[in-house]
């Protein structure tokens, strides 16, 4: 009588066909992850951070980034368990604990005894996608890509994003020289589009990640003294547009489930629920 034998270990460059099959499995969820691997492979200092994952009678079956994220995916409670046992012995070297909800918070549950407390834990975080054009807001006209001489006029309010968002200010820790090259690496492959009035952004919006099967958008926000025009549905309708026409046949984002006037707005622009992410940041 065989019994099932589960192990758990870092992957390396052979095991990338294996890696890629789990990482198909959902494409919108592990988008994320899956842009990086699909740059990086599987190397710890291109991919920025190591893949672990999780054999089942030698069979990959999961998979947990483990970088300024912990990330795990297509992870069921064995999977999980043998990934907060190993994320316990290296100590936390992670910003935050993000992804599917179920399999986040189990996670979160093993670790918090040693890692916690957070700072704040995001229980509940719809993922939501979209596969056409919205029939119903057309695209903001002026929405468009940033120029490479337009980083400057860009990272205020990537920053006021980010801080508003994350509650911590991006520039903390290096002087936001991480930060920086972040931005200015989607706005050098195209992937960062915004509105301008006055040489001041009132809408931004990037595609923080891309595959061929699907892409996320990221850092959505309209500058405080704008909000109430509208301008976050004709500007997602716009990045919506050139997403699906350029980069991959379905755009995918999560939100924050308080925050219902973003989710109304996303809803109007075509976008459904598909899932739920969950985030503790630390």
């Amino acid at each position: 009588m065989s019994s099932s034998v589960a192990t758990t270990r870092v992957l390396e460059a052979d095991d990338l066909p294996a890696a890629l099959e789990v990482l198909d499995r959902d494409p919108i969820a592990n988008a994320f992850v899956a842009a990086r691997v699909a740059v990086a492979g599987l190397d710890h200092w291109r991919l920025g951070g190591e893949m672990w994952g999780w054999f089942d009678n030698g069979r990959l079956d999961a998979l947990c980034y483990a970088g300024a994220n912990l990330v795990p995916l297509s992870a069921g409670p064995e999977a999980v368990q043998a990934f907060a046992e190993r994320a316990r012995r290296a100590g936390r070297r992670c910003s935050s604990i993000v992804g599917p909800a179920e399999a986040t918070g189990l996670l979160w549950s093993l670790l918090e005894p040693s890692w916690g407390p957070a700072r704040e834990v995001r229980a509940n975080q719809p993922l939501m996608a979209t596969w056409e054009p919205s029939a119903e807001i057309a695209p903001d006209p002026r929405v468009r890509r940033v120029r490479r001489d337009e980083m400057d006029l860009l990272l205020p309010a990537c920053v006021a994003m980010f801080t508003e968002e994350v509650g911590i200010s991006p520039l903390a820790g290096d002087g936001g020289l991480l930060y920086r090259a972040r931005v200015a690496e989607l706005v050098g492959t195209g992937r960062a589009f915004a509105r301008f009035e006055a040489g001041r952004v009132v809408f931004k919006a990037e595609i923080g990640a891309a595959t061929s099967r699907a892409c996320q958008i990221q850092g959505v926000w309209v500058a405080p003294g704008h909000r109430g025009r509208g301008l976050s549905k004709g500007g997602m309708a716009a990045v919506v547009e050139h997403a699906l026409n350029e980069v991959a046949p379905v755009v995918s984002l999560y939100v924050n489930d308080f925050n219902t006037a973003a989710r109304a707005s996303y809803r109007r622009v075509g976008f459904s629920e598909v899932g739920t992410f969950m985030s503790v940041l630390f």
